[in-house]
């Protein structure tokens, strides 16, 4: 049971997250409409946030041993949730459409700010615990 300890805990946290990233998905690409890839902007943007407070309570803070905690949330869970795969298809389809300002537009702002996102993460973490 020892060896599939990783799996079930890379497979639940996977589970979770790729049902998070549906409902936050779904809602702001409601809430904001289609023109813009909202879904997948707010779920890699959050998901950068969330691993940058995560990672850092998890193995700086927190924890003497991680790796079941990094299984579960960072792999499992984030790594569910955030995907840029759908990134990609979503600006190939853009670009497809000859919408190459809003793809540019979506490439730049979704790493820019996902890595802003990440280091506030890392901020936050490291002044409150």
């Amino acid at each position: 049971m020892r060896q599939l300890l990783p799996y079930l805990l890379v497979g639940i946290g996977g589970f979770l997250g790729a049902n998070a990233r549906f409902i936050v998905g779904t809602w702001a690409g409601a809430a904001f409409g289609p023109k813009f890839p909202f879904g997948t902007f707010v779920v890699n943007i959050s998901g950068s946030f969330l691993l940058g407070i995560i990672g850092t309570l998890v193995v700086e803070r927190l924890v003497d041993n991680p790796d079941q905690l990094q299984l579960l949330l960072a792999i499992g869970f984030l790594g569910a949730y955030t995907t840029f795969s759908s990134f990609a298809f979503e600006n190939n389809a853009l670009l497809s459409a000859g919408a190459w300002w809003t793809a540019a537009l979506n490439i730049v702002l979704s790493v820019a700010v996902g890595l802003l996102a990440l280091r506030l993460g890392v901020a936050l973490a490291r002044a409150s615990f």
